[in-house]
């Protein structure tokens, strides 16, 4: 009777350790594999931020940091655009457009777009009105969005941005709390990096860069 008690004892901490290695090796593969999936749910949406701060900016001539503009800008604002008349290519259809116009034709006509319907026609007006938050957090954290003009070392004002999030605001920190701290210690303290997703800088021109490229 005892052995069989000593032997249901031993199998209980024999399956104990089977499930405590199970999560230990477990653990950081579930872990990694979420990280790039909401990663990745980041980056559309802070790419989608690029590209209305860009278009804004080759509007207005500065950047915003408020996403009541941007949110509306994107949703009723027009761009000015050009295109070509005529294939330049065409010898015969450009010669008779001068011949037609004079030689002072200019082969070159503008035309205006709606950012919405043309930039963003992949997103509904609801997906536009969400860019401001940051994904896999209920629509209840926003990316930290800042704008405005840097004087560079040759004395040019340069219009700058910067968008960004944390790590942890959108990855599991209850269920992998620790590879969450050692994922932005290592960030952060390793490899001197932003520990989470972001565009741009506000201490130097950089093309509004993301840190993902």
């Amino acid at each position: 009777m005892k052995s069989k008690i000593i032997q249901f004892v031993l199998g209980i901490v024999v399956l104990g350790l089977i499930y405590w290695v199970y999560v230990l090796i477990s653990t950081p593969i579930k872990f990694e594999q979420e990280q790039k999936e909401r990663e990745a749910q980041v980056i559309e949406r802070i790419k989608d931020i690029r590209t209305a701060e860009r278009q804004f900016k080759s509007k207005y001539q500065h950047f915003t940091a408020d996403f009541d503009s941007l949110i509306n800008f994107v949703l009723t604002e027009t761009m000015e655009g050009e295109r070509k008349l005529i294939d330049e290519d065409d010898s015969v259809a450009m010669a008779e457009a001068k011949k037609k116009y004079g030689k002072n034709f200019k082969n070159v006509e503008k035309f205006t777009y709606s950012v919405k319907d043309s930039i963003f026609k992949h997103l509904t007006p609801e997906k536009v009105a969400e860019l401001r938050y940051v994904p896999c957090t209920g629509n209840k954290t926003e990316f930290i969005l800042e704008a405005g003009m840097l004087a560079t070392e040759s004395k040019i004002v340069i219009p700058v941005v910067r968008c960004r999030t944390p790590y942890i605001a959108f990855l599991d920190t209850v269920a992998y709390r620790q590879e969450v701290i050692n994922l932005v210690d290592n960030v952060k303290n390793n490899l001197n990096k932003y520990p989470g997703i972001e565009f741009g800088s506000m201490e130097r021109g950089n093309n509004e860069a993301g840190n993902w490229e």
